[in-house]
């Protein structure tokens, strides 16, 4: 319970860090960086400055992936619930009108289901797309998204 508890608290303290709307679709300071040092200056910057944004956009890519496979969906809610449902029978055997079942046979079944079913989902092809989006949604951000001017200053050696 205390682990939750905490778990909760540290989601709160990084939404707590997030970003109004209006900074982080600034326009106004959006430019083409002018050579590479630049762009890994802004990209190391803004990955630190926006995190929490960045975090709730894969979040909100995360969500959108598996509202479009619903397969996959489907074998995540089945294997979730398939292994909830094992646990709650505390290793006592199942008994249904065709037998009983011990508990190390229904987690054979449940294999035997999902990882057909999981195949056909593509979860490696999602999860490649996943990454694919998600790396050029915040790199692209970062790396167009001029630094505050005050950095510039902190930055240069006298």
């Amino acid at each position: 319970m205390e682990n939750i508890k905490s778990e909760f608290q540290s989601l709160q303290s990084k939404l707590a860090t997030l970003r109004t709307p209006q900074e982080f679709f600034n326009f106004k300071k959006i430019s083409k960086p002018q050579n590479f040092g630049e762009v890994q200056s802004r990209v190391a910057y803004n990955l630190k400055y926006f995190s929490s944004n960045y975090g709730l956009i894969i979040g909100c890519l995360s969500i959108y992936t598996l509202l479009t496979n619903l397969l996959l969906l489907f074998v995540i809610v089945l294997v979730v619930a398939g292994i909830v449902g094992i646990n709650k029978l505390k290793g006592e055997e199942l008994v249904t009108p065709f037998g009983s079942f011990k508990t190390n046979q229904l987690y054979t079944g449940l294999v035997c289901v999902a990882v057909p079913i999981g195949f056909l989902a593509s979860p490696i092809s999602t999860l490649l797309w996943l990454i694919g989006a998600s790396a050029v949604s915040v790199f692209g951000h970062a790396s167009l998204m001029e630094k505050p001017i005050e950095t510039v200053f902190d930055e240069e050696t006298v």
